[in-house]
């Protein structure tokens, strides 16, 4: 099992975050923020991250 951690900038609050091992294309969120942001790349382990936007269900009210 790796411990391995990376590192990227939050785009929207500028938060250093600090993750496990992750994969390109995979999401998780801000802890700062609560922004959904998704793995773009993984460069030197260092992420490129961009912001999800996300879907908000109507209800109809």
């Amino acid at each position: 099992m790796s411990t391995a951690t990376l590192s990227g900038t939050c785009p929207e609050c500028e938060t250093e975050l600090t993750v496990p091992s992750v994969v390109q294309g995979e999401t998780f969120s801000c802890p700062e923020c609560m922004l959904t942001l998704r793995v773009e790349a993984v460069v030197a382990d260092r992420l490129q991250l961009s912001m999800v936007e996300v879907q908000l269900r109507d209800w109809g009210q």
